[in-house]
């Protein structure tokens, strides 16, 4: 795991996560629609000397890959976010697995996104039918913007080639995100797809965000782009750094933060370099409108983008929505021995 010197030093020196945290606010946020199965995300704000940061790892994972977003949420609290290299960041829409009449009202809440991201194979190759259609109904709603598709490794590699074949005669799409689990299936699929001639690039992200080696997935051309999440990479300087040395076009997205996540997102996404071979010489966009999947959020307003792009800068929570939207004490209790064990995870690694 990569730790920054800065938090390597906090590690070593603090006793545990009260010593850096002047605050631990957990809370539960009701979304709009079931996204990742969930109807209410709970995380955890903290605050620091720099500010406020978010630890939102979802509840299944275990201390050791949850420590990684504990070393995110230390860089945020107690470090300035780098210096942006563009005051903006564009992002693209997020279109759940929903039924493809409720695709128009979700497309509305993100006007002037030039790119979208639909999730298909909720039931592995079973979905297909009602991917296609989700993806006729985006395709409708949004007919400008460029499409891409998110399997989150749900295919066999045989349903992936079936799956890959019956997506490219729906149009062109910017790419495919995990369709597969392993790299090595990845790197076989994307060798496949370039035999038949199919304009279907691929990306990889949890072969990224998940994997004990995260380069592997250029080692062994597996991948068209790369999607990268400060959080789970442990935080905007670890996950740069990881692009810096996949040498392959990247795109930020969100780990379905609040606001105050995203903000540590887009500071991601502004720092990095715009890839030159890839999306046309333009930046790309990030995958950082996810509040407007939320039927609230901690902040006031909320961190929404204003036509199709994300301001870049610190955000901090609304006390009044925070009162609001407080964990009860068995939540409360729950985190904070996530957050002991996450650091425990970490001082050992420093």
């Amino acid at each position: 795991m990569l730790i920054v010197p800065e938090v390597r030093a906090l590690l070593t020196r603090a006793d545990g996560p009260r010593d850096v945290f002047d605050r631990i606010v957990p809370v539960a946020l009701p979304m709009v629609t079931r996204f990742r199965g969930l109807t209410v995300r709970q995380t955890c704000l903290v605050h620091g000397p720099a500010g406020w940061a978010e630890f939102a790892p979802f509840e299944e994972y275990a201390a050791p890959e949850a420590a990684h977003w504990l070393a995110a949420a230390l860089e945020s609290a107690v470090l300035e976010f780098p210096e942006p290299l563009r005051a903006t960041v564009p992002v693209n829409a997020t279109i759940p697995a929903v039924a493809a009449e409720d695709v128009a009202g979700l497309a509305a809440r993100f006007t002037g996104a030039q790119a979208v991201k639909v999730k298909i194979a909720e039931h592995g190759i079973a979905s297909l039918t009602e991917d296609l259609a989700r993806i006729a109904a985006v395709r409708a709603a949004m007919p400008e913007a460029a499409l891409r598709c998110d399997a989150n490794a749900a295919y066999s590699p045989a349903e992936a080639r079936q799956a890959v074949v019956a997506l490219a005669e729906t149009g062109s799409l910017q790419y495919l995100e995990q369709p597969v689990a392993t790299v090595e299936e990845l790197a076989d699929l994307r060798a496949w797809i370039g035999a038949e001639g199919l304009p279907v690039p691929l990306a990889a992200d949890e072969s990224i965000r998940k994997a004990a080696d995260p380069l592997r997935v250029a080692a062994l051309g597996a991948a068209d782009v790369i999607i990268v999440k400060a959080q789970p990479l442990g935080g905007i300087r670890a996950a740069a750094e990881v692009v810096a040395q996949a040498g392959l076009p990247a795109v930020v997205s969100s780990a379905l933060e609040s606001s105050v996540g995203l903000a540590a997102g887009a500071a991601l996404a502004a720092w990095l370099p715009v890839p030159e071979a890839a999306f046309d010489g333009h930046a790309p966009a990030a995958g950082l409108g996810t509040a407007a999947l939320f039927a609230s959020d901690v902040c006031a307003p909320p961190l929404l983008p204003v036509g199709g792009a994300l301001p870049v800068g610190r955000t901090a929570p609304d006390e009044a929505l925070l009162r609001a939207h407080a964990a009860g004490p068995e939540r409360v209790r729950f985190w904070t021995e996530r957050l002991e064990a996450c650091w425990e995870v970490l001082r050992r690694e420093a």
